[in-house]
């Protein structure tokens, strides 16, 4: 399975794949692979099987 979320710091769609097996609720860093900057991902799934995923500065990080 695999969603996508937009780098803050450059604007490109990133396609990341899910690990379902984390659970309904993640959180994780990771640098774009595109300008390299780093991405606080949240991924979320909902009771339907429906995947969102957000990307935030480092940063901005709370």
């Amino acid at each position: 399975m695999e969603t996508s979320y937009t780098c803050q710091a450059c604007g490109e769609e990133i396609v990341i794949p899910i690990d379902l097996s984390a659970g309904r609720e993640q959180e994780y860093v990771e640098d774009c692979p595109v300008c390299c900057r780093p991405n606080v991902i949240r991924i979320h799934l909902d009771r339907a099987g429906e995947v969102s995923a957000d990307g935030a500065p480092e940063q901005d990080w709370q």
